[in-house]
């Protein structure tokens, strides 16, 4: 009796308890020899009855990836305790296989008497908590904790499409022929290796200038009956767009819908390996949401585009279901709208006649940084080139009625108009180039509190529908104007990002609620506002001109701006709290029929879920302290 409870005095977090119940929990301990090694749990599978308390000996620890490789090995020595973790948070099931070695002595705490003592000391059991909190920022740890049950199959997604790299599957080979080559020997070039794309190179360097598909033979050669002699580099298609042999498939597959080509050149070592048809890769994953987005592409009416958005929570909720991330999900859900948005100016051109001049039609906030949820509203505007005074009405007029008919058409569908405003058909976002430039100089020359909250969001345009060129233009001007000392707009920026503070303790009793029907909520889109705002900032200091939250951070992490540990403890942060977003927001417009919002009731939590927001507002108060230490040279 007396050395069992001397030991127990120096097992953490049995040191916690006071001495007359560790002499009742000695009476509960049961003793466990092994003899020889043997599997003691399978990750995710076995129940496990009790606390075990490592006397002698060792358990080994680690997960199995898809391959049957042990992952993140661990040893639990004399002194140590296993399974609170699984029986408190993963519904009894042990989280990792355990190997106990030869000649191991255990102590065992049943698994009610362990589960009494967590309900009756608090620091007893957040021990144990907060320990998977702090591993579940690990995303490699997080990644192996799977559900104890998965859903069935469903028609969306095999799993294998959002882990699998393309240097995983077979690219096509290119087949080229030289700029100079006629027409007709690439026509033959073709026919000969079946394929529908071509590669031009230029006839000095050897090196991919173009591409010459079916559908050019058709549209520039057949169509305009064209000298077939003529040389190929005549009528080929560009630009080019290439992707990493590492990058994952669905990357690829995105890549094709954001930049509407049918074929992407695969690139490894800095030269082209071969390349993928869309085509051929949607065939492969003919049951996949890539699927659906082609059918968003080739929807006929304002009805059916109508359908197609309605279906996406089913979506995002089946792709969460099967532990799809959240960001993958974001760009999912972006895709879609991009792909609506796309379909909806193209037909209002065809309607309303051709443009009176160059111009780009841009998306702001959430789906610039695409990075949009089930309750996302519309945020975009219109740069179009200057014209010559006597012009300028009739262009105006044209770009502001060209920009309601397509606001319109959007709302209708169900991506609805900006709350605030922000939106082409508002004439004070419909501007001409230099109009522009002007709008961001004084934003930044002249920033107050108000006017940088208010235009934040246009720091994060993205280009959807136009002539990038004048995108590009803008972006040249913000870089030579971010070139300038700015301390003002930064400080006011970073301020901006300071405005939410984070609860760091007990979340149910000290996180900042307000009524919204008979609950006290918080706002999950508030909670995640400090990493957006405060990345941002970065991004703006250091000219990184991406919009996206996590490709901001990994730019800013290839700068040395943030660390490795930064960067993954933010994104992590960033996306559980996304995830939560979007899972909730599917569950309203699925379950109950109710319009989607960022509102979360504290006391629907999981224990689980309770203790990962915890660390992930320590996390946004880490960040926070490096923002003000940066910006404002304040504690």
């Amino acid at each position: 009796m007396d050395n069992r409870l001397a030991f127990l005095r120096t097992v953490a977090p049995f040191d916690l308890l006071p001495d007359d119940v560790l002499l009742g929990v000695v009476d509960l301990l049961q003793e466990v020899r092994h003899d020889r090694e043997t599997l003691l749990y399978q990750q995710g599978a076995s129940k496990v009855r009790s606390l075990d308390i490592i006397v002698e000996g060792a358990y080994d620890t680690f997960f199995y990836d898809s391959e049957q490789r042990p992952r993140l090995p661990e040893t639990y020595g004399p002194g140590t305790c296993y399974g609170g973790m699984s029986i408190l948070l993963n519904k009894k099931r042990s989280l990792r296989t355990v190997m106990v070695r030869k000649n191991t002595r255990v102590l065992q705490l049943p698994r009610r008497d362990f589960r009494a003592l967590c309900q009756a000391y608090a620091p007893f059991f957040h021990y144990f908590t907060a320990r998977y909190g702090e591993r579940m920022q690990d995303e490699e740890f997080a990644h192996f904790v799977q559900p104890a049950t998965l859903p069935e199959q469903n028609f969306l997604v095999a799993d294998q499409l959002f882990s699998r790299r393309i240097l995983t599957i077979e690219v096509r080979p290119l087949v080229t022929c030289p700029a100079d080559a006629p027409i007709f020997e690439a026509a033959r070039r073709m026919a000969a290796a079946k394929v529908s794309c071509l590669f031009v190179t230029d006839v000095q360097t050897q090196t991919v200038i173009g591409y010459c598909t079916d559908i050019t033979l058709r549209d520039k050669v057949i169509a305009r009956q064209l000298d077939a002699a003529r040389p190929v580099g005549e009528v080929l298609a560009a630009p080019l767009v290439s992707i990493s042999h590492e990058a994952f498939v669905y990357e690829a597959i995105l890549l094709m819908f954001q930049t509407k080509t049918r074929y992407l050149l695969v690139e490894k070592n800095g030269e082209y390996v071969g390349f993928l048809s869309r085509n051929k890769l949607l065939s492969d994953l003919a049951q996949s949401p890539f699927m659906f987005i082609q059918a968003v592409k080739l929807a006929q009416s304002t009805r059916e585009l109508k359908r197609r958005w309605e279906m996406v929570p089913d979506i995002v909720n089946q792709l969460l279901s099967r532990g799809v991330k959240a960001d993958i999900v974001n760009q999912v859900i972006t895709t879609v709208a991009d792909a609506i948005a796309l379909k909806v100016i193209e037909n209002t051109l065809a309607e309303q006649g051709p443009a009176p001049a160059r111009f780009v039609f841009m998306v702001l906030g959430s789906e610039g940084r695409q990075e949009q949820t089930l309750l996302t509203d519309q945020d975009n505007a219109i740069i179009y080139e200057d014209k010559a005074n006597e012009q300028r009405e009739l262009v105006r007029e044209y770009f502001l009625r060209f920009a309601t008919a397509v606001s319109d058409e959007l709302n209708h569908i169900g991506l609805h108009y900006c709350t605030g405003g922000f939106m082409a058909k508002n004439p004070k976002w419909t501007h001409s180039l230099s109009h522009w430039k002007r709008n961001y100089h004084e934003w930044m020359s002249e920033s107050n509190p108000e006017t940088v909250m208010s235009f934040s969001t246009f720091f994060d345009c993205r280009y959807l529908y136009g002539e990038r060129a004048l995108m590009d233009e803008l972006h040249e001007f913000l870089n030579q104007e971010l070139s300038q000392p700015l301390d003002r707009f930064l400080f006011f920026m970073a301020k901006n990002a300071l405005q939410y503070e984070p609860p760091l303790t007990s979340i149910l009793r000290n996180i900042r609620t307000f009524t919204q029907g008979d609950q006290q909520v918080f706002d999950l889109k508030r909670a995640m506002s400090p990493i957006v705002d405060g990345v941002r900032v970065y991004a703006l200091r250091h000219q990184v001109f991406a919009t996206n939250t996590g490709e901001r951070l990994s730019r800013l992490a290839a700068l040395g701006v943030f660390s490795d540990k930064q960067v993954q403890e933010l994104r992590q942060a960033y996306y559980y709290l996304m995830g939560m977003r979007l899972h909730k927001q599917a569950r309203q417009l699925i379950d109950d029929r109710t319009a989607p919002t960022n509102y979360l009731d504290p006391h629907s939590l999981t224990q689980v879920e309770q203790v990962t927001l915890k660390e992930i507002f320590k996390v946004i108060a880490d960040f926070q302290l490096k923002i003000k230490v940066g910006f404002t040279k304040s504690l």
